[in-house]
């Protein structure tokens, strides 16, 4: 059965740190960084519990559904990242950083899946 690097754990741990560092800064005086920041906070730490959780997969059906999962939460931090710099005008080093991450962790974890289940038919 397949484990993530460590590596790879590390980097969606340091992905929901960054997150959570983000959240932090958010002015949250403003209604929609407010919403759109928990929405942020909750699918940003979200990748990195399932990367543990896929790390103790009992199989690898269970595997690739909690890698699966980590996708649809990363794609949609990539979503909340993107809301906020174009629709609420934030822009700084640490949301490019995060939306250049979360892209990277998309394309690592997208190309992960399809090998696994290509080799599972």
């Amino acid at each position: 059965m397949s484990r993530l690097p460590e590596e790879l754990r590390q980097r969606c741990k340091g992905f929901a740190s960054g997150v959570i560092r983000l959240h932090v800064e958010l002015p949250r005086e403003r209604d929609e960084v407010a919403v759109i920041g928990r929405q942020l906070l909750r699918a940003g730490t979200s990748v990195a519990a399932h990367s543990r959780e896929a790390s103790r997969a009992r199989s690898e059906t269970e595997f690739i559904s909690k890698l699966e999962v980590l996708l649809q939460e990363a794609d949609e931090s990539a979503l909340w990242l993107e809301l906020l710099e174009e629709d609420c005008g934030l822009a700084s080093g640490p949301l490019t950083a995060l939306l250049t991450e979360a892209g990277e962790l998309l394309a690592i974890f997208t190309s992960i899946v399809a090998k696994l289940k290509r080799h599972d038919r």
